[in-house]
């Protein structure tokens, strides 16, 4: 905490003495206007050289037409003046005769070009892949694959990236990846991040930048890396956006979406409203094989279970606006709300039995759940421009506020093969009430020096407070009674005070260097207030990172990168409750769970700016990973998130974009990997460790009659995971796109999973006992999406909002 506010008030001591300097300098200043007095947002403002014509300085307008230039040396100068619509202007010459000279140009009119361009359309058939010194960025606005998808199942098709059913997320055949979303963190859980990114449609998306090894400037939670997702930007003056609605079908259940994007801006402002109102259906059919060898008797359980569920609620809102107080100085603010009530079932058939196909028992278990789950995120910032060096200051303040109350009923009745007897039965009801307040303040300041060096240093803090009260209830009466068994009540409070420094430098004219240092001290207080038990924790963590960029050539260079990570339980899991699925299986959590860190090395090969090889190498300790306890005497299995004592990943991913004519695209990935867990169970050494393999090739091929094709296909080899064995996996996906009305007018035809291969098949033996998974989510489904835009304007360019936030990931269970 000492440490922030140094750094906080050496910041404030750099930001004093630049406003000093720049109040020490002279500058140009003037208005452009056009012939009706309206203003010229963005034009350009060269100051030239009179005896030469060589560029001085330069600057742009900013949305009210004002621009602030830094006076050059003595000299003698006329102005140059450009904006994409209008006439050439210059000035007549003026003189400077020192450094504290100031000149008002007052107002400067430009005239209107009358020259009428044609319309030129340049059309990308697929996804644009950019390979750039700390990460790779993928455009996907504009192609088929997004229309009719919600922004998760795109985010499935990223290069390298693959999702799981609950939606956790791989990048390069690794877990623990951080998710973005305009710069900022979401805060949210894997399941709670699949329910909002399923709550937004693919079509806002610009693009997808895949961070591996990010610098000191990020929060370092995530030990595989940043997947940040941007959002489209308003680019046109006046009134634009879109409308869409869609349905999909997935055999079993009809869901549908629809939404609207508006775009507003006008002088100084730039404000923005996107809503989306849907209903969301998914669900699965699955088998469990379980074997347990006790020391009296072997006990053989299979379950056959099929699981539905829907949430639907009044439409998802994300509203922001702009202001741009003069030309250096802007505040904004946005905020997103949303608030979806699911409902879901588990439906389970099991056979217990001494032998295999030879069941004494069956259980029916029938689980019911209805949920409320709401989220509000807001967001302020403030964006300075110091002087006209590139000296800038950002800050942010974040307040989210996330509930998610459930109440579940679960009937199990029971049946005796052996005999006569009558079914017994045993009732379940559970109200568990969630929430999770956050705070958070940054600051981040920048800068630049000669010959493309660069300071960066921040601090951030943050404040995470969670209140989870799980009651359970026997209701075998009229009169539901307080299962004191499975009740508890869990508080949870975190601190994390974080500062950084980063420095960019470049050695001669190949290479580039970055390191930086950060450093984090997290104070945690965990209280089970049903036993009175309490976790405290303190720890400062330090995370250096360094990255070398070199050229060898104008089509070859070669990145070498080292960072230090770090992934924090999230805070469900460290609440050490019961989720209950049936009389033999449930979840529990774990306080004692420590985070786990990465050190990641990494070389990457660009060639062209188009085909990538990445060699990265990554040591994790106390790995986090689900762990089944098995109970051989009960045939009851508990599982729960546990550290693993450490992994091991070795891999090589290759990008390889080939073009077959003017009218098929490919892009190509493979992912190669080493993994390898060693951990302890029941005082027994385990070792896991597989080769694995994925490959992903999209098609994008322009048919006749300006209809676009695109196919998605990936297959996944078998791979190690914690104390897990997953199968292969794959799957094919096509898509169908058209446009009408001039472009104005899309509609898109999706068949996702065409031939039903992307089922999840999962295995684990621990001292011979067996426990196997067989589990098809539903990913086969068929999709129309129409979307309609209006009101096109000029374009012009727009400032971008950049912070990040990590706590939200860690947020549920």
């Amino acid at each position: 905490m000492r440490n922030a506010y140094l750094l906080l008030l050496f910041m404030c001591l750099i930001l004093i003495s630049s406003v000093t300097s720049a109040q020490t300098t002279g500058r140009l200043t003037g208005t452009l206007k056009d012939e009706a007095g309206a203003a010229i947002s963005f034009g350009t403002v060269a100051v030239m050289k009179a005896s030469s014509t060589s560029i001085a300085m330069g600057g742009v307008s900013e949305v009210d037409g004002t621009f602030s230039i830094q006076a050059p040396t003595a000299g003698t100068y006329f102005l140059r003046i450009t904006a994409v619509g209008y006439k050439l202007l210059e000035t007549p010459p003026f003189t400077v005769t020192g450094a504290s000279f100031a000149k008002n140009f007052g107002t400067i009119a430009l005239k209107s070009d009358v020259k009428q361009l044609k319309e030129v359309n340049v059309q990308a058939l697929q996804p644009t892949i950019t390979q750039e010194a700390d990460r790779m960025v993928v455009s996907v606005e504009g192609t088929a694959m997004v229309a009719g998808n919600t922004a998760y199942q795109m985010l499935a098709k990223i290069p390298g990236v693959f999702i799981d059913q609950e939606g956790n997320i791989q990048l390069n055949g690794r877990s623990g990846v951080t998710v973005m979303l305009d710069g900022k963190l979401t805060y949210l859980s894997a399941r709670d991040l699949r329910t909002m990114l399923e709550a937004m449609s693919a079509e806002n998306v610009k693009n997808v930048e895949i961070i591996t090894n990010p610098s000191a400037k990020y929060d370092a939670e995530g030990s595989s890396g940043i997947l940040n997702i941007n959002l489209k930007r308003n680019t046109q003056r006046g009134m634009n956006g879109s409308l869409y609605a869609g349905y999909t079908y997935n055999g079993k259940q009809h869901g549908y979406n629809s939404g609207a994007t508006i775009n507003y801006k006008n002088g100084p402002w730039s404000s923005f409203a996107t809503l989306d109102w849907a209903r969301r259906v998914g669900g699965r059919e699955a088998t469990f094989t379980r074997v347990f060898y006790g020391a009296q008797q072997t006990t053989y359980f299979d379950q056959v279970a099929t699981g539905n569920f829907q949430s639907q609620g009044p439409p998802a809102i994300r509203i922001g606006t702009d202001y741009s107080l003069n030309d250096r100085h802007s505040i904004g603010v946005m905020a997103y709300y949303n608030n979806n009530r699911a409902y879901s079932d588990f439906l389970t058939d099991t056979y217990v039995g001494s032998a295999p196909n030879r069941p004494s028992s069956y259980i029916n278990a029938d689980n019911y759940t209805t949920s409320q789950f709401s989220n509000l995120a807001t967001n302020l910032h403030y964006s300075g421009k110091l002087d006209t060096a590139g000296t800038t200051l950002t800050a942010d303040l974040d307040y989210v506020r996330i509930t998610n109350p459930a109440r579940s009923d679960f009937f199990n009745y029971f049946r005796d093969l052996n005999s006569d007897q009558p079914d017994s039965t045993d009732f379940l009801f559970t109200d568990i009430r969630s929430g999770y307040t956050i705070y958070a303040a940054k600051m981040d300041f920048t800068r630049p020096f000669s010959r493309g060096r660069k300071l960066e240093i921040g601090a951030k803090t943050s404040r995470v407070i969670s209140d989870n009260d799980a009651r359970f209830y026997l209701n075998n009466s009229d009169v539901p009674v307080l299962d004191t068994r499975r009740t508890n009540h869990f508080y949870y409070r975190e601190y994390i005070y974080a500062a950084y420094l980063n420095w960019n430098s470049k050695l001669g004219e190949r290479y580039t260097v970055q390191a930086g240092l950060r450093a984090e001290q997290t104070v945690s207080n965990g209280q089970l207030l049903t036993t009175g038990q309490e976790t405290n924790r303190s720890y400062l963590s330090l995370f250096p990172s360094v990255f070398v960029q070199q050229k060898v050539n104008a089509d070859y260079d070669i990145s070498y990168s080292y960072s230090r990570r770090i992934q924090r339980p999230n805070y469900g899991n460290l609440n050490p409750f019961v989720l209950y699925r049936d009389p033999y299986t449930w979840w529990q959590g774990n306080p004692y769970l420590r985070p786990q860190y990465t050190h990641a090395f990494s070389i990457t090969h660009n060639l062209k700016k188009k085909y990538s090889l990445v060699m990265s190498y990554q040591l994790v300790n106390d790995v986090i990973a689900e762990l089944p306890l098995l109970d051989t005497e009960k045939a009851t299995t508990v599982y729960y998130i546990g550290n693993v004592n450490d992994g091991h990943n070795l891999s090589l991913t290759g990008i390889i974009p080939i073009k077959f004519g003017k009218r098929w695209e490919s892009s190509n990935t493979l992912v190669m990997s080493y993994n390898k867990y060693n951990t302890v169970v029941n005082q027994t050494s385990i070792a896991n460790d597989r080769v694995f393999y994925m490959i992903q090739s999209n098609q994008t091929i322009q048919l006749p009659f300006d209809l676009r094709a695109e196919i998605n296909g990936s297959y996944r080899g078998p791979t190690a995971y914690g104390l897990y064995f997953v199968d292969s996996q794959w799957w094919i996906h096509l898509a169908l796109k058209k446009t009408f009305l001039n472009k104005a007018l899309d509609v898109s035809v999706n068949a996702n999973d065409i031939f039903k291969g992307q089922r999840i098949k999962t295995a684990t033996v621990v001292d011979r006992n067996i426990n196997e998974f067989d589990q098809y989510f539903r990913a086969r489904s068929l999709g129309i999406t129409l979307r309609y835009k209006f009101n096109r304007g000029q374009k012009v360019d727009e400032r971008r909002r950049n912070n990040s936030l990590e706590e939200l990931n860690r947020t549920g269970g």
